[in-house]
């Protein structure tokens, strides 16, 4: 059985920091692209950042460029999204996904899908 479990959200003000984590398991986790979205209310589901099986390609969203950072642990099966400069445009549920191959492409291949958790950011 394959699960995605993401852990780290809450609430922070503006200008803090906040880093979500997301352990797989039940898949060979270095085979599989890993990626970040997220919806906020009201809103299509967005891209974040996306990190290819090795690590070595890390593509941003222009909204979080410079202020987020993406990293993954193959020893431990684990994503990391590290957030800084949070502000209230952030606040929305996160969603951790893997995509079979090297690289994310868009939510249209994504094969396994956290639950989500939630970022809420205050002014």
């Amino acid at each position: 059985q394959v699960q995605l479990v993401e852990s780290g959200g809450g609430l922070v003000q503006a200008g803090g920091s906040l880093r979500l984590s997301c352990v797989a398991s039940g898949l060979p986790f270095s085979t599989y692209a890993m990626a970040w979205l997220r919806q906020a209310p009201g809103k299509e589901r967005e891209f974040v950042a996306a990190i290819s099986s090795g690590g070595g390609s890390q593509p941003y969203a222009d909204s979080v460029k410079g202020r987020f950072t993406i990293s993954r642990d193959n020893a431990k099966n684990t994503v990391y999204l590290q957030m800084t400069t949070l502000k209230p445009d952030d606040t929305a549920v996160y969603y951790c996904a893997a995509t079979l191959g090297r690289y994310y492409r868009s939510a249209r291949d994504v094969d396994y899908w956290g639950q989500g958790t939630q970022v809420t950011v205050s002014s």
